[in-house]
């Protein structure tokens, strides 16, 4: 779980989260042919996020259904569900679970942790961003946060590529993450 050593109070109240997968956005931007980028996003992702007292009691844990990317052109989202790229028959998910959240600069905060791409973990920190809370129409409270990280993706076993004739690459070896989400209460367990 998380460890610091600075106690730092959250700017969200204390207590179990789950992602709203219907606001919830986790996208991909990559460059294409060198010149131009790419953006993405995967479908699908679910999450817990456990609120501490302090920052170093909290947790992230997000999974990921690999097979729900989409880049808006069904030939290269078939390709990169393939053994080239993700290779979805073998490795369906992706995960991200978190080591440590700690206050960075101008209200951000840094949560690092464990990403999982084809069976293979390296570290990412995350730069987050709490964006608010808000009463929904419903009753209930909704809490939104912003993150983004650069990875480079041939760490994960992602190194498909073709050379272009300017001796440039057709896909560019750095990946922006973006994450938009809606963070609801988790429900009681029963």
């Amino acid at each position: 779980m998380s460890q610091t050593t600075t106690a730092t109070p959250p700017p969200i109240a204390s207590g179990e989260y789950v992602l709203d997968p219907s606001h919830t956005r986790v996208e991909f931007l990559a460059r294409h042919l060198v010149v131009s980028k790419v953006r993405g996003s995967f479908e699908k992702a679910e999450g817990k996020i456990r609120v501490g007292e302090d920052l170093a009691t909290s947790a992230v844990e997000v999974t990921i259904d690999v097979a729900s990317v989409s880049s808006r052109d069904e030939k290269r989202d078939e390709h990169l569900r393939s053994a080239d790229f993700f290779d979805v028959e073998k490795f369906p998910t992706m995960t991200f679970q978190s080591t440590s959240t700690e206050l960075a600069t101008g209200g951000h905060f840094a949560v690092t942790g464990n990403l999982t791409i084809r069976d293979q973990t390296h570290p990412v920190t995350l730069d987050v961003e709490y964006l608010g809370a808000e009463k929904s129409p419903w009753g209930t409270t909704v809490s939104a946060i912003s993150a983004s990280a650069e990875i480079d993706r041939e760490q994960w076993g992602l190194t498909w590529n073709a050379a272009l004739e300017s001796g440039g690459v057709l896909v560019g070896k750095k990946i922006l993450l973006e994450i938009e989400a809606e963070l609801v209460a988790a429900p009681a367990a029963v």
